[in-house]
């Protein structure tokens, strides 16, 4: 097993990458990554997450279908923001759309079930820089347009959690604050 301290300084490190380039991640590293996300919290196991991954030139078809989401919000959108939606995908070498596959249970709301499919995002963050990758997670309007999900081929029940953008950091680390526990933490003090 690895010293506590040295997973607790990589877990306290960790930063999103905005700027990324090649080379992207291999299937077997990709692979690696997904075996992470399905360890995330899953009650009653329902395992509700899919992943689609996007790379090489099929990120241009993707932009394609970001483009028509966005002229389907935003018919008059401008020239910038439409050349904005093509070049979305081409920011790194290679995609992976994340996706909360709901499902009616009992015991299991949806809102657990899409808490879950985060939890699955946010582990294949932490696998990619586990791996040496630059790894940031999006969403935006597109991720809540029905009609460019359905285009990916998710179902009526799926809905996308995030676009996660994955290759190698371009760039130094970006500097992140250094935050307190004790401003988002308190000790109940019992009924009063």
């Amino acid at each position: 097993m690895q010293d506590a301290n040295t997973i607790l300084d990589f877990l306290q490190s960790r930063n999103s990458a905005p700027r990324l380039t090649e080379p992207g991640p291999s299937d077997a590293q990709l692979d690696d990554m997904l075996r992470c996300a399905l360890r995330s919290p899953d009650h009653c196991w329902l395992r509700p997450w899919r992943f689609i991954s996007i790379s090489g030139e099929r990120r241009s078809e993707l932009g394609e279908l970001m483009l028509a989401s966005l002229l389907r919000r935003n018919p008059q959108a401008d020239e910038t923001a439409r050349n904005k939606a093509l070049a979305a995908p081409l920011r790194a070498p290679r995609m992976l759309i994340v996706l909360a596959a709901l499902q009616d249970n009992a015991k299991v709301p949806h809102w657990e079930q899409q808490i879950s499919a985060g939890c699955a995002a946010f582990s294949v963050l932490l696998a990619a820089e586990a791996l040496g990758f630059g790894a940031v997670w999006r969403t935006g309007a597109v991720a809540e347009d029905a009609i460019f999900a359905g285009d990916l081929g998710a179902g009526a029940n799926e809905r996308i959690i995030g676009f996660i953008y994955l290759g190698t950091r371009d760039g130094a680390r970006k500097s992140l604050p250094e935050l307190e526990p004790s401003q988002f933490h308190r000790h109940w003090d019992g009924l009063a």
